[in-house]
């Protein structure tokens, strides 16, 4: 490969919540392992593979000028989101004047809810949860109204759309959150049940934010479908929330925008944005951003693909394999795997809290599933060097899911 997604990263001391933060925030952060056991750090979402280096280069080359005063954002900034939307996702007639910055996707999710309902109004959300939205929407005073997601025959997790029609109309709510791809879960939406769900949006009044952060992270044999591209109605009823953070690692750098083609909507929410929070772009996050959206990008990106559905498989065939009672839905995007042990937690009679801890004490540092609205579950990060994810399967079986 052109790329390294092998070499093991010491990250300590370098910034990382994944690796320092274990046993800062209790209820969110694992605890640190017992001694004589290193972290393998699969409970935060971000990954253990070096960035691809435009964008260090973009950085270094930036930083290199010794001035960084009041600036705006230029049209190399938008012209590389333009292309690499066309390039990635095939949209077309995308203009510099439908792109907005964000300070995050979560950020951007509150101004645009708090632009059609008030604190205390309900917003739909499916389930499970990502955890960002909990926090984040009812931090802000609003009330969470979930639609469960449902595992059909097959294993695969579905939209009911008859509860979010009911639960919309019986809760007047007229602003709902939609994940694409979905977090924790894993769903790639098909364009047919993307279309469903609009529909159920539009006869409601339903203005849609559509999280779609995750949606460069497409293991094999998918593909993501843009929530705006679906219909002429989705495309205008739709804020579109996207970073390069998510793909390339970025998150400390601070940088997402959003994709906004109505534009009454548009006017809304870059109000309320520029009004209630300071939302201003840092210029090395700039020049990030176009680093990474650089050809180099996409074939760096397309590696990282090849390598996390490797990972994927590996991680699948083995809990398959060795934990019976461990149930879950192969993710389609996203690196990461949502567990259900509730079986095997019942079979064996071990709590669910028994079960993280003895996976934290011997350094396998997933995360605690119940943060996502999911009863009995694991939520595990996979954007590592394999032989880091076979060691972790290793310990798992020795000192966790045993009898």
């Amino acid at each position: 490969m052109k790329y390294d997604f092998t070499s093991i990263m010491d990250r300590h001391g370098k910034d990382a919540i994944a690796v320092d933060g274990l046993g800062t925030q209790p209820g969110f952060a694992p605890e640190p392992p017992k001694y004589g056991y290193d972290v393998i750090p699969m409970w935060i979402a971000d990954m253990n593979f070096a960035t691809v280096p435009t964008i260090t280069d973009a950085i270094i080359e930036r930083a290199k000028h010794p001035a960084f005063g009041y600036f705006a954002p230029t049209d190399d900034y938008f012209d590389s989101i333009i292309d690499w939307q066309k390039t990635r996702n095939g949209v077309e007639g995308l203009t510099k004047e439908a792109i907005g910055y964000e300070n995050g996707v979560l950020g951007g999710l509150i101004s645009a809810i708090s632009c059609f309902a008030a604190p205390g109004d309900s917003v739909l959300v499916h389930q499970p949860t990502y955890v960002g939205f909990t926090g984040s929407i009812e931090s802000n005073g609003f009330h969470i109204v979930h639609t469960p997601l449902k595992r059909d025959e097959e294993g695969v997790w579905r939209m009911d759309f008859d509860d979010m029609d009911r639960k919309l109309r019986e809760n007047n709510i007229h602003v709902a959150v939609f994940c694409s791809p979905h977090n924790p879960c894993g769903r790639v939406w098909e364009r047919w049940e993307i279309e469903k769900a609009m529909e159920v949006y539009r006869a409601n009044d339903c203005v849609v934010i559509s999280d779609e952060i995750w949606s460069d992270i497409i293991l094999e044999g998918h593909k993501h479908i843009p929530t705006q591209s679906v219909s002429e109605d989705a495309r205008n009823r739709t804020v579109a929330l996207y970073a390069p953070s998510k793909t390339f690692n970025l998150a400390g750098l601070i940088g997402s925008y959003h994709i906004i083609y109505n534009k009454t909507l548009r006017d809304r929410v870059v109000a309320k944005s520029s009004k209630v929070v300071y939302n201003e772009m840092n210029v090395l996050s700039m020049h990030a951003l176009i680093g990474a959206y650089k050809p180099e990008g996409h074939d760096w990106l397309d590696q990282l693909r090849h390598v996390l559905t490797g990972n994927v498989r590996y991680a699948s065939n083995y809990i398959r394999s060795h934990f019976k009672g461990v149930e879950f839905a192969d993710p389609q995007g996203t690196y990461m795997l949502f567990l259900d042990c509730s079986g095997w937690c019942e079979a064996h009679g071990v709590t669910l809290d028994e079960v993280l801890k003895r996976a934290w004490n011997v350094g396998v540092a997933v995360q605690d599933g119940r943060q996502f609205k999911a009863p009995c579950a694991i939520r595990m990060n996979l954007a590592l060097p394999l032989t880091r994810i076979q060691e972790a399967m290793q310990r798992l079986n020795k000192y966790v899911f045993i009898d």
